[in-house]
């Protein structure tokens, strides 16, 4: 039964990676496209009854994290560091912890030991491990996010996409 779940969950993630994705390609510093994408997969771990229910396995969603949104956010972290907002020498290691952490907090905030509005403080942290300053992480993460594109949105222009060709 678990597996049906991950699997369900996997696709889940990777639909979120993709309306991430629509959002930050509007934005104009690469350091507040992977704190965006932070932000709404804590949002996701709080928020979405199909992640919840598989948060008491945290190893297994910190890889389903790692896989289905490492490749995006790798690639926007090393995209930060070129554009000298981010002081990080392993992308993909700053990564794989950063799945961790964030599997560690959205659990603690479903069970009521932190807040919701830990996530504010959670983005902030994770910024600081890619070598932001405290008060840069803090105004980074306060920026206005804009909504994501409604689930299904991205399978759907993409099956407009087909039938014009």
């Amino acid at each position: 039964k678990d597996e049906l779940a991950v699997a369900v969950l996997e696709r889940v993630m990777h639909e979120l990676a993709l309306r991430i994705e629509t959002v930050t390609n509007t934005f104009k510093d690469p350091a507040q496209v992977y704190a965006y994408g932070v932000r709404m997969v804590l949002e996701s771990a709080t928020g979405d009854k199909r992640w919840k229910q598989l948060l008491y396995r945290a190893e297994v969603i910190a890889d389903a994290i790692f896989n289905c949104h490492g490749p995006f956010a790798i690639r926007d972290i090393e995209n930060a560091v070129k554009a000298k907002r981010y002081k990080v020498t392993d992308a993909r290691l700053t990564f794989k912890l950063a799945c961790f952490a964030m599997i560690g907090a959205s659990s603690a905030i479903n069970q009521g030991i932190l807040p919701l509005t830990a996530i504010d403080e959670t983005v902030v942290r994770l910024l600081c491990m890619n070598g932001v300053s405290e008060a840069e992480a803090i105004e980074i993460a306060s920026r206005p996010c804009p909504p994501l594109p409604p689930e299904n949105s991205i399978k759907k222009l993409k099956a407009r996409k087909r039938e014009r060709t």
